[in-house]
């Protein structure tokens, strides 16, 4: 079995943060009321993110005065499936833009058509 990479919960954050700044600024402009965190585990074994809340697309007259959606990366899981950190790199790239996807309302199905 291949070594699991060791990234520090503070490189990890930057490579979060790096993924989020490839996204286009047209798209960030749009996200409303989310915040992304990295998170060391999943609460259910697999997964590699999470979004919780209320898609964009979704959102209506009713919408106000809600906690933020919340995007989780979770560390632990990627660098468990990756050997070296340009494998951690773009792993936490394709979960973020993944997650990102989802709170524009764009399911599992379209986002793996995409490649994400």
């Amino acid at each position: 079995m291949a070594s699991v990479i060791e990234v520090s919960r503070e490189r990890f954050e930057e490579l979060v943060a790096e993924a989020l700044d490839t996204i286009p600024p047209e798209l960030t402009r749009a996200m409303s009321n989310v915040v992304v965190t990295v998170v060391d585990d999943p609460p259910e074994p697999h997964l590699l993110g999470l979004y919780t809340g209320v898609p964009l697309t979704e959102r209506g007259d009713w919408y106000s005065a809600v906690l933020p959606d919340r995007i989780e990366i979770y560390r632990n899981p990627i660098c468990q499936i990756c050997a070296t950190e340009e494998d951690v790199i773009d792993e936490v790239r394709i979960t973020v833009v993944h997650e990102v996807g989802h709170h524009f309302g764009i399911d599992d199905a379209r986002l793996h058509e995409l490649g994400w």
